[in-house]
């Protein structure tokens, strides 16, 4: 990407299908099967072909395009960067993995909390008990930022509507999301009362997610190229298969400009050249997801990017490796892709700061839950996923999940062995994998809780099942042979019936026990489909959650329950007002979305503001409003 960019630059590419009713075959064929590495393109024009050949069948009889898609469907106690003896104790975001940070709308140093809220940065001063507003600052109208925090640099990651294309209006199939672009924002955040952009970067596509390890962070995006065609439903298809047969090779690669912060193009190109695009054997997209490798320590601009050509369904990193798993789409006799019968995996090496290496591919059949159905243990990856109902013959196989375990060889990534069997027929709702221990929780009327014993990474095997009422969507292990799921209660047919929190020993894999369960009637939670809004203080034993209803008694916040072998006992609740002008008056408030912990405070966050509450007791210690989004004014014109 530009002069400053290292040339050698992958890109993924990413076509999201879906059609209803297809016949799914072969996939228990392909079971541990190793994937093929990535192929580099020869040139321009094999590119080009390559890209416009499989667009084709894309383009529907109005002449639009079907079915192309962009996009991808905790840390301990720590330590601000200066590291001093004065600095407090406080939460971080709870991550997957140990020393790889995962972008969120909060992020603190134990000084200062940040939060991303309403296409605005507020920074809040959290050193004393009660909060107070220092700053905020707006950046984009209608974005959604996310952010990472190294030292007194903050990135601001945001997927928003992109510009319109200009020319004729593009018509397009119903399952082509509008264009999307992302913006990466670089944050002085030295002087917490005078936040500061120092630079932005403007992408085609869309931000799919980031990991931090040190001061590099490895960041996605997901384009789909096809909407900036001059396709015309007026023309026809012939026409438009001509316009995508006839397309110029870089009108499939996304483009770039970085700005200062006045808005002045500092540097604009495309993000990669044709002959440094790898592709996967099997066809899996027209769409382009590049992998930014952002060196914070150094600035926005990126020191490498790399990616893989595919559909990209889940990112998970360790501290050393990052993966990419894809879809690997059926094809029908004309060759169109349909639905995925399986997962290709793709591994890349982060150990080094200033560049990304793509190593190695595997497979697994079906489909992953999500990032926590990847784990990796002393080089060897493990992986959860579930194959999907088989059509033959007039009859139906039931869906069923398994855990492979791979070790790179050669350049793949070659299975050692599998385990299989798991809820058949049923959904899997949770996975998590703790040291050399698999859990994994599937559901239709009662929530079977597997253990899987993954020590000896050739024989896998199933060391215990725990079959109850409901289930848990998120896992966190807590030590001393325990572990909480957050999750719903339901009824014996499967009817749920509020969040519940349940307490598992398994210290023992093969006798498995529920302890104890605490369960609000007619509730949900975030932190079954966001861990982020999860907290877990493992000194006091705290687990905070957000829960919310309407039913009789509304009641929008999030409650405290301090958690011990000897059972769940609830601390406490906390609520936010509303926010003037939005919630109508005697409403319940406003969801409160995220907790965190400095020192002995609890703070709790919505977009209304912050929180501060005691640990020990959770009495009201002071709140802090976050201002309401103002328009913002025009940036200032480029100069020409």
């Amino acid at each position: 990407m530009g002069s400053e960019m290292r040339p050698r630059v992958l890109v993924l590419a990413i076509c999201a299908l879906t059609v209803a009713g297809a016949a799914l075959t072969g996939a228990a064929a392909h079971a541990g099967a190793p994937g093929a590495r990535l192929v580099p393109f020869a040139d321009c024009r094999s590119f080009g072909s390559y890209m416009s050949a499989h667009a084709l069948p894309y383009v529907s009889r109005e002449g639009g395009i079907v079915g192309i898609a962009a996009g991808a469907p905790s840390a301990a106690p720590g330590k601000s960067p200066a590291g001093t003896a004065a600095d407090p104790e406080f939460s971080g975001t709870n991550v997957q993995e140990e020393g790889v940070d995962e972008p969120d709308s909060v992020k603190t140093d134990g000084h200062t909390l940040f939060v991303a809220s309403g296409g605005q940065i507020s920074a809040v001063d959290v050193r004393s008990r009660s909060p107070r507003l220092l700053d905020t600052l707006r950046l984009q109208d209608g974005a959604s930022y996310e952010l990472l925090l190294r030292g007194d640099r903050l990135l601001a990651l945001s997927r928003t509507i992109a510009r319109p294309v200009p020319g004729p209006t593009v018509r397009v199939g119903s399952f082509l999301p509008l264009p999307v672009a992302s913006s990466l924002a670089e944050i002085d955040v030295s002087s917490p009362t005078r936040m500061r952009v120092i630079r932005t970067m403007e992408l085609d596509g869309g931000y799919l997610t980031a990991r931090l390890v040190g001061s590099t962070a490895r960041v996605v995006v997901a384009s789909a190229p096809l909407v900036a065609l001059p396709l015309l439903p007026s023309a026809g298809a012939e026409r438009n298969r001509a316009v995508v047969q006839g397309a110029d090779p870089a009108s499939w690669l996304p483009r770039y400009t970085i700005r200062d912060a006045r808005g002045v193009a500092l540097r604009q190109g495309r993000v990669v050249e044709c002959r440094h695009v790898l592709r996967p054997p099997r066809f899996s997209g027209v769409g382009l997801v590049t992998i930014l490798t952002v060196d914070l320590a150094r600035g926005l601009q990126p020191v490498d990017s790399d990616s893989l050509a595919a559909d990209a369904r889940a990112v998970y990193a360790s501290p050393s490796s990052l993966y990419v798993a894809t879809s690997e789409p059926w094809a029908t006799a004309k060759g169109a892709p349909i639905v995925p019968d399986g997962t290709a995996i793709h591994k890349f090496d982060i150990s080094s700061p200033t560049e990304t290496r793509y190593h190695a591919s595997g497979r697994v059949p079906g489909v992953l839950l999500d990032q926590w159905s990847l784990s990796e243990r002393s080089g060897i990856l493990r992986v959860a996923s579930t194959a999907l109902p088989v059509f033959t013959g007039g009859s139906q196989t039931e869906s069923e999940t398994s855990i492979t375990t791979f070790g790179e060889r050669s350049g793949a990534l070659v299975p050692l062995g599998r385990v299989g069997g798991l809820g058949r027929g049923e959904r899997v709702y949770a996975v998590r994998f703790a040291g050399d221990v698999g859990y994994v929780v599937t559901f239709k009327q009662v929530d079977p809780l597997y253990i899987v014993d993954l020590s000896a990474p050739s024989r896998p095997a199933v060391r215990g099942e725990l079959k109850m009422r409901g289930y848990s969507a998120y896992l966190h292990p807590l030590g001393d042979g325990l572990l909480l799921g957050i999750g719903q209660d339901a009824t014996d047919e499967g009817r749920v019936l509020g969040t519940q929190a349940s307490l598992f020993d398994v210290s023992d894999p093969a006798r498995p026990t529920r302890l104890d369960t605490f369960t609000l009637g007619g509730t949900s939670s975030q932190a079954e489909s966001d861990h982020h809004a999860f907290l877990w203080w493992p000194r006091t034993r705290l687990a905070v959650i957000p829960v919310q209803t309407y039913l009789d008694r509304p009641f929008l916040g999030a409650v405290g329950l301090r958690v011990r072998r000897s059972g769940i006992a609830e601390v406490g609740r906390v609520a936010h007002p509303g926010r003037p002008g939005i919630e109508p008056p005697g409403s319940p408030g406003t969801p409160i979305e995220r907790s965190l912990v400095v020192g002995d405070t609890l703070y709790t966050v919505s977009a209304a503001g912050v929180k501060a509450s005691s640990v020990a007791t959770f009495a009201d210690q002071g709140f802090a409003r976050l201002p309401a989004r103002e328009p913002t004014p025009p940036l200032p014109q480029p100069a020409r």
